[in-house]
This record gives structure tokens, C-alpha cells and sequence, in this order.
């Protein structure tokens, strides 16, 4: 029984509410939190040194009482920060909204939560793919998410496939459109440990 209760507690220790209904999500695995971490790592990095914002990672992002979503992480620019004033969770529109997909989440991450974070405005959404290795990024223009790229790490069998027309196309860094100067590279989102 305790075993039970721990193992629920270990799968299911959040929840949302996603269009009113109440749903519960896993805990992430290994390779979900390291990549969350690079990324973190990479934008907060260049935040803090740059005064330019806050980044949260399970934070309730709070829409209105029908959309509370607890993303992997939200980035919050300065010019924004009255979002934060109950030092709880986010009330409003993050800047920046980053989701990786897991089996349990990635019906979700796709549907419902892409089109609610288009309908609130998040201005920039990536949507990362752990099992081909991709980073799926839609930028907000006059209310609508357009795909602006995916950006894929291919490897070396896969690269050589390509000619030197194409091999010229291939981008190897994500640029984060919120801010100025900020990319990150592919290599670094996708490496396990150091």
C-alpha cells in the first residue's frame, strides 16, 4: 500500500486545469529535466547578466480560473514583471513559454495548451522533441502563431546524406526571439550529462 501511495505521489504530483478540467501530469524523467536545465541554463544566463528578465520552471502560469498550466518554464521580461506581484505563481501572459514533450503530456503540449498560449499572446512558443531531437518554435504575428522553424540535431550519418546545397541550410543554434543575441546551441539542448 505505502509502495502504491509513493508511487502515485512519484507519477502524478501536479495537476492542471486545462479548459476547466482538472488534469494530472508525471514527473519528469531524466533526459525531460536535463533539457529544461540547458535551456534554463542558456536564457537565464543571458537574463541576469543582461537585467533583462525572470525564468520559472513548474510554475503555475494563471490565465484566468478555466487555464491554470504549470509549463516546464516561462520566461518573463522585465517590462512584464507586474505578472509576478503575488510572488506565487504568474498571473497573466508569460513572454516565453517552453514545453517538452513527454508521452503523457504530448497530445497536449500540441493541441489545447498550444492553441490557449496563442489565444492569451504568448509572444514565443517552443515546443521541444526529446526522441528526434527537435525544437519546434512558433513566434506570435497579429494574434496567430506562425511556425517560424524547426531546428533539428542531425548527426553525422544524417548529415552526410545531404549535399552541400543543403548541408549549408542546416542550422545548428535556436535563435530566442524575445530577446536580442541570444541562441542557443542545438548541441548543448540535446547533450546528456557534461
Amino acid at each position: 500500500m505505502a509502495t502504491e501511495i509513493i508511487n502515485e505521489r512519484l507519477l502524478y504530483p501536479h495537476y492542471e486545469i486545462i479548459r476547466g478540467a482538472k488534469v494530472r501530469f508525471p514527473s519528469a524523467d531524466l533526459t525531460h529535466c536535463d533539457i529544461v536545465g540547458r535551456i534554463m541554463f542558456s536564457i537565464g544566463k543571458h537574463l541576469i547578466e543582461n537585467k533583462r528578465g525572470y525564468l520559472y520552471s513548474n510554475v503555475y502560469v494563471r490565465f484566468d480560473d478555466e487555464n491554470i498550466f504549470v509549463p516546464d518554464f516561462s520566461v518573463v521580461l522585465k517590462e512584464h514583471e507586474q505578472l509576478l506581484a503575488n510572488r506565487r505563481y504568474i498571473f497573466g501572459v508569460p513572454d516565453m513559454v517552453v514545453e517538452v514533450l513527454s508521452y503523457s503530456t504530448r497530445k497536449n503540449d500540441l493541441t489545447v495548451k498550444k492553441d490557449t498560449y496563442e489565444a492569451q499572446g504568448v509572444r514565443e512558443y517552443w515546443i521541444v522533441n526529446p526522441w528526434d531531437k527537435s525544437v519546434m518554435v512558433y513566434l506570435l504575428r497579429d494574434g496567430k502563431y506562425f511556425l517560424d522553424d524547426v531546428y533539428i540535431l542531425l548527426d553525422e550519418k544524417n548529415l552526410a546524406l545531404l549535399d552541400d546545397e543543403e548541408r549549408a541550410t542546416v542550422k545548428n543554434a535556436i535563435p530566442v526571439s524575445i530577446v536580442d543575441g541570444l541562441s542557443i546551441p542545438l548541441e548543448f539542448v540535446f547533450s546528456w550529462g557534461y
